[in-house]
This record gives structure tokens, C-alpha cells and sequence, in this order.
């Protein structure tokens, strides 16, 4: 992710490098707000699908079938990483890291029933890419998991672990949390776990319903919920005085606070709506990339 080449150092992570240069009130911060349940801020706000559905249609009259508001909220995100990259940092072992990749995580029926079973992917990606890129990296692991009945890693090592009786699952558990403090999670683990990446992300318009706030987890670092709703049409007045029908999606994050400040925040967030309000400009590469501080 990084512009300028840089060695692992001591006390950095499999997935991410120390952020040493920090001021000391944030290095104090993780001590005090151990859990992430202690440090969540919550962010809500909509946007006119207007241009976004504009924009859909002239993509998918090009080949680019069911691209929609999904794949629009990751790539508006991952470009507002690429300008504001301590959105991708986590806490640790109460420490600030930079995350060295994008890595959302999202949850996937296989088939759109109520007996259809649920399973989790993880999705890589580089802060140089487009919405197309998006689009092909999503639909692709999609498809994976629609075409393979069986379980992937993510269940297996979940069932793994279920076969334990109660008292040793919680003793497992108890030790994974202290693996991960101390950064001695194997990497076959942290590739499969649900609970460590840049940002995990629910579609509730699928299922017709608003968004929620949803929780961040204790276990695992990751630092971002969003969840967005289905479209609502708002009847409204133009600067005119005439009436207008408007669509809108509403969406909703859940912020480990201890990373960044408030001014920064809300600096990614503008970020984040500029890019929902204006997807053509997703289409291609940004001209640059913005390192993390050291």
C-alpha cells in the first residue's frame, strides 16, 4: 500500500506496522478505552441515488451486470482510504497500527432463501483500484462461494473450534485473544477470521430493511461497521417551489474512535459521500496515494 519502501520493524505486525509518531494523548488512549464496545462512535447519513443510478445504468449497458450500491459504498471507501489512509489503521495489543492492506469483510448467503445457508468472505484490496476493479474482485469471490456447496475457510476453522466442549471452547477462545495480543495468531488464521480487516460491511437493502448501528467486535481488530438500507423516495420542493420526487439510501457507521481524531473522521467521511455522490469519478486510478505517518 505504501508509496516509499518500508522494513518490517520490531513491534510491528503481520498485518501492519507500528504508527510510532503519534501524539502521546492517542498511544494513552487504548490503555484507558481497552474494548472496542468502550470506544464506537456512530455516524449516520443519506445520499441522492440519483447519479449513482445513472451511473449503474451506463455501466451495465457496457457489460458491467448488477453492479450496484454494494460495490459503490467499497469502492467509495477504499478511495477514501487512499486519501485518508489512517482510516485503515487498528488497535492492538493497545497499540495504533497501519494496516498494510485493504481488507473488508462481508457476509454472503448462497442463495437469496430463508434455509440458505450464511458464510463469510474476505476481500483484498489495493487502494489504487477502480469501482471495476471492485466489481470484478467482489463478484468473483461471490461466485466462488455460490458454486461451492461445501464449507470454506472460515466455517471450517469455526467448526473446528465448535466441536469443543463449552469449558474448552472458552479456553480456546481465552488463549486466541492472548495469541492476538501478543501477535502469535498463525496466518492461516488471521486469513480466515471474520474479526480482523480494514472494514466490515452489511447490505440491508438486500433484505428491504434500513440500515443499523452495527457493533464492532471485542475480538479481532476490526475498526469499521457500515451498513446501508434499501432506497426511500422523499417527496421535496425545489429551490423553485416545485415538487420534486427524490431517492435516497440511508447508511450507517460504527468508528473505533481511538484511531484517528474527530477532524480526521470527519475529513474521510466527506471523502466517502463526495465519491456516492460523484461515482464517475471511481472510474479511474487515483493520481496519488497518500502514505499513513511513521
Amino acid at each position: 500500500m505504501a508509496q516509499i519502501a518500508y522494513r518490517k520493524r520490531f513491534g510491528d505486525r503481520k498485518e501492519g506496522r507500528l504508527v510510532r509518531s503519534i501524539a502521546p494523548l492517542y498511544k494513552f488512549m487504548p490503555y484507558v478505552m481497552r474494548e472496542r464496545s468502550d470506544s464506537c462512535n456512530q455516524y449516520a447519513d443519506s445520499i441522492d441515488v440519483a447519479a449513482a443510478e445513472a451511473f449503474f445504468r451506463k455501466q451495465r449497458a457496457a457489460g458491467y451486470k448488477g453492479m450496484g450500491m454494494l460495490h459503490l459504498f467499497l469502492a467509495a471507501y477504499i478511495r477514501a482510504v487512499a486519501f485518508r489512509p489512517g482510516l485503515n489503521r487498528f488497535i492492538a495489543g493497545q497499540k495504533i497500527y497501519a494496516r498494510n492492506k485493504i481488507i473488508i469483510v462481508m457476509a454472503v448467503k448462497r442463495s437469496l432463501s430463508s434455509d440458505s445457508s450464511e458464510t463469510t468472505i474476505k476481500l483484498e484490496f489495493s487502494p489504487h483500484d477502480t469501482i471495476f476493479d471492485v466489481y470484478r474482485i467482489l463478484n468473483e469471490k461471490v461466485d466462488e462461494i455460490k458454486a461451492n456447496d461445501g464449507d470454506n475457510g472460515t466455517e471450517k476453522a469455526a467448526a473446528s473450534f465448535g466441536k469443543l466442549p463449552g469449558l474448552f471452547f472458552k479456553f480456546a477462545i481465552l488463549m486466541l485473544r492472548l495469541l492476538d495480543y501478543f501477535d502469535l495468531l498463525p496466518q492461516s488464521l488471521l486469513d480466515v477470521s471474520p474479526f480482523h480487516g480494514s472494514m466490515i460491511i452489511t447490505d440491508m437493502g438486500s433484505l428491504g430493511i434500513n440500515p443499523i448501528y452495527h457493533h464492532i467486535y471485542n475480538f479481532g481488530n476490526l475498526p469499521v461497521f457500515l451498513s446501508f438500507g434499501a432506497k426511500r423516495k422523499e417527496i421535496e420542493l425545489n429551490a423553485e417551489g416545485q415538487v420534486e420526487e427524490h431517492k435516497y439510501v440511508d447508511f450507517k457507521l460504527v468508528l473505533d474512535e481511538r484511531t484517528v481524531d474527530g477532524f480526521y473522521y470527519a475529513s474521510a467521511l466527506k471523502y466517502i459521500k463526495y465519491f456516492l455522490l460523484n461515482p464517475q469519478d471511481l472510474e479511474l486510478p487515483p493520481e496519488k496515494v497518500e502514505d499513513d505517518i511513521f
